[in-house]
């Protein structure tokens, strides 16, 4: 596993740059690689914009499946409506709006637990082709 504590903006890069490596290492062909790094910029971002800072936790395995599992947890806010901030377009901070939803997008899979107050951790999924 690889963690990437996100506290300054160039923190974005670091996780984004760690997630690529790791997933070319996996075999992750080229829009794979562009995919999984362009959800942790958006994720990451997220943290650093929201909460201020976080972790982003980079794992090589996702059972049953084989792939790439990451989770990204802060202590933040919290988001007050998990289906509006899905919703392609709305942002709290009047920014486009595609952090997580094109995120949900350029996965296979993801989970959002989120607690007013207390933080969010969201995780994504992107499986090795079979």
């Amino acid at each position: 596993m690889n963690l990437v504590r996100i506290k300054e903006e160039r923190d974005i890069v670091v996780a984004r740059s760690a997630a690529k490596k790791i997933a070319q290492e996996m075999g992750f062909g080229l829009v794979d690689q562009t995919r999984i790094s362009t959800a942790v910029s958006e994720l990451a971002r997220n943290i650093y914009l929201y909460a201020g800072q976080g972790e982003v936790h980079i794992e090589a395995d996702c059972n049953p499946r084989s792939g790439l599992r990451i989770t990204f947890t802060d202590q933040g806010p919290g988001i007050a409506d998990i289906k509006l901030a899905m919703t392609d377009g709305w942002s709290s901070v009047k920014s486009m709006g595609k952090g997580l939803p094109g995120a949900a997008r350029l996965s296979d899979h993801m989970e959002i637990q989120s607690e007013l107050g207390k933080g969010t951790t969201v995780i994504i999924e992107k499986w090795l082709p079979e």
